[in-house]
């Protein structure tokens, strides 16, 4: 049997830290939280590769786990602390709002898929607030936010999601198209959101947040 604990270790040393992630305290979460608890019973051994791993849904708007490096980034972005509101868009089984909840946020998870929202629920144990509803339209009563993390690429600038942003707020998701996309931080300024690509990423789309036929950038 694989012995989580140490591959939890080793994804930190060799993928999170060879990935220019340095926060001590998202380094420590990642360490801490169990990602192979928050995998499909039966897959519990590839929880630790360096791969997004399919979690459930329908074909065309299913839900995935980022390969550890690239959320380990991408939370590192929202630079989140203590007692800061969080919303995890796409949460599927609840790891990356358990590894916020860790650093201190109160999270709300936003995951409209029944089964999984169940998942999480269960998995979740109270650290954070399951919200089923539609993923484009967000959370916004229970909001604002400090930060927004969105688990899926999205083709379109998610305008609602960051209108539920606080003043100096952050959202980070991965946008664009298949090879193209990149991650990337948005802040906002008063009614301004300035945006910034972070590194090239590549998730699976979320259909919620996908161009029409025809749209190009």
């Amino acid at each position: 049997m694989l012995d989580y604990a140490q591959a939890r270790r080793l994804m930190v040393d060799c993928q999170l830290r060879t990935f220019d992630v340095n926060d001590i305290a998202v380094l420590d979460a990642f360490d801490a939280v169990p990602r192979e608890r928050f995998v499909p019973p039966g897959r519990e051994d590839f929880a630790y590769i360096d791969q997004t791993l399919r979690l459930g849904g329908a074909d065309g708007d299913a839900r995935f786990l980022p390969a550890p490096m690239v959320l380990a980034r991408m939370i590192q972005a929202l630079a989140i602390e203590p007692g800061a509101r969080i919303l995890d868009v796409g949460a599927g089984y609840g790891y990356a709002a358990a590894l916020m909840a860790r650093l201190g946020a109160r999270v709300v998870a936003l995951e409209p898929v029944p089964g999984l929202a169940a998942a999480a629920r269960e998995r979740l144990g109270g650290t954070a607030e399951i919200v089923e509803a539609p993923l484009a339209a967000g959370a916004a009563g229970h909001g604002p936010y400090d930060a927004i993390l969105v688990e899926g690429r999205v083709e379109l600038r998610p305008q609602a999601l960051l209108d539920q942003l606080k003043d100096g707020g952050r959202l980070v998701c991965v946008m664009g198209r298949d090879r193209s996309a990149k991650t990337t931080l948005f802040v906002r300024a008063g009614d301004a959101f300035g945006a910034r690509p972070l590194f090239d990423a590549n998730l699976p789309g979320l259909a919620a947040f996908a161009a029409e036929a025809g749209f190009s950038f």
